[in-house]
């Protein structure tokens, strides 16, 4: 009975699973709605998005292909491709880049219209000038560049601190060499001269100039490889800057002892002062600045201030990238922090003003122009350099992590604080001064 009554069940199943089956394939599926988009809808997207990525100052360059550029490639390889995005003209731009009067600055006789700036290092070949310009910056420094050509470091040489937005390099001065250089700065010269024939500054822009940093071979001798710089790039610089602070050529910062930072800049002086003068304008040399390291003593910033006096140059940039590790203050851990090599980018900050102030201590009776450089990401770090006493700021590391609005985005910024206190960017520099 239970036998019978187990195979009636069993066959009630099947037949009722069959007849669901065909109940199901027979049945009309309900249509569902706004679950996949269409692919008309998809275009729109897609189409809305890239036009939005077309103006630089839009978030999602920097909240969007900046991070993916970050995670599909490694530091070096995302350096070369912002680079190559450039030099292609496939970077967003700046529909409107109105500097406002209060931003500007008076250096090397000169009037900046901006006085952010770009630090040597991103462009170290001089192949992605006017794109730099046409992001806003006030003034474009390419280089480092030495005589002879040198690959550098061996890879990899170059590490992201995501977390702190920031980056260690040892590339160790990797360029192509004098000639290359200026094969580039050449054929730029040559197709903007008809263009711009009344210009009288290399950046062929006005209120913008042109710097070009100079550096040695690792090899090199420590003099004749910058007088070589000097006769070599003068002509095409609107500032030529010797770099004597990288911290990854053996020996290099050694230059910034006082007797040969002194006897180095006095020559480089003279080198210069025998220039026949710039191209664009024969009347006006470069005037000379020198980079060096936050990572020196209060005697040894006072003993670089001296230098810079008794060889009579035009300016300083500080600072470099900084051998030190504030571990306390990282929040980026593992090997990479420990990494050889400069830091830079957000915790160089601190590191780098506290030493911008003391140089502004033992400068501030002189002509000389201090350039803030480190650490800046925003209106505020600019700000905070030039009431230390800077008369114009550069960045890079933040630029890479920002992305390509953030010229414009500092420049706004310092604007609305500038306005908001009724004064100009001139009035502040070295207003904290004691």
């Amino acid at each position: 009975m239970f036998a019978r009554s187990a195979r009636a069940f069993s066959k009630s199943k099947v037949n009722t699973n069959a007849n669901f089956r065909r109940f199901a394939s027979t049945t009309p599926k309900p249509k569902v709605k706004g679950i996949l988009p269409s692919p008309t809808t998809l275009l729109v997207v897609a189409i809305g998005a890239g036009l939005y990525s077309l103006d630089a100052r839009s978030a999602i360059n920097e909240y969007v292909w900046c991070p993916l550029i970050r995670q599909t490639t490694s530091a070096e390889g995302g350096h070369k491709l912002g680079i190559s995005l450039l030099r292609n003209g496939l970077y967003p731009r700046l529909f409107v880049d109105y500097d406002d009067p209060v931003l500007q600055v008076d250096v090397f006789g000169k009037t900046l219209n901006n006085p952010i700036g770009m630090a040597a290092g991103f462009d170290k070949e001089g192949v992605v000038i006017d794109p730099l310009y046409n992001l806003g910056f006030g003034y474009v420094e390419i280089g480092s560049v030495t005589p002879l050509p040198q690959p550098g470091n061996p890879q990899p040489r170059f590490f992201r601190l995501p977390q702190d937005d920031a980056v260690i390099n040892r590339y160790g001065f990797n360029s192509s060499g004098h000639w290359n250089v200026l094969g580039h700065l050449r054929v730029r010269f040559e197709s903007l001269l008809p263009k711009h024939p009344q210009a009288v500054d290399n950046s062929f822009r006005e209120g913008k100039l042109l710097g070009i940093n100079l550096g040695k071979n690792k090899t090199g001798d420590e003099v004749e490889d910058y007088l070589k710089g000097v006769d070599q790039f003068g002509p095409y610089a609107d500032t030529l800057v010797i770099n004597v602070s990288s911290p990854n050529t053996p020996g290099l910062r050694d230059l910034q002892s006082e007797s040969k930072l002194t006897n180095l800049l006095t020559a480089v002086v003279k080198q210069r002062d025998q220039l026949a003068g710039k191209l664009l304008d024969p009347s006006v040399k470069p005037p000379v600045l020198v980079k060096v390291a936050p990572d020196l003593t209060e005697p040894e910033i006072e003993s670089i201030a001296k230098s810079a006096k008794d060889a009579k140059i035009d300016g300083i940039i500080m600072s470099n990238t900084t051998v030190q590790r504030p571990v306390d203050k990282l929040i980026t851990q593992g090997a990479v922090v420990n990494e050889t090599g400069g830091l830079s980018g957000k915790p160089l900050k601190e590191i780098a003003l506290a030493s911008f102030k003391l140089l502004r201590k033992y400068t501030k009776d002189s002509d000389l122009v201090l350039v803030g450089c480190g650490g800046i990401d925003s209106g505020k770090d600019a700000l905070d350099y030039a009431r230390a006493g800077a008369s114009f700021v550069q960045l890079y590391t933040g630029f890479a992590y920002k992305g390509p609005g953030l010229p414009r985005k500092i420049k706004d910024e310092i604007t609305q604080t500038l306005k908001a206190e009724g004064k100009t960017w001139k009035e502040i520099v070295g207003s904290d001064d004691p």
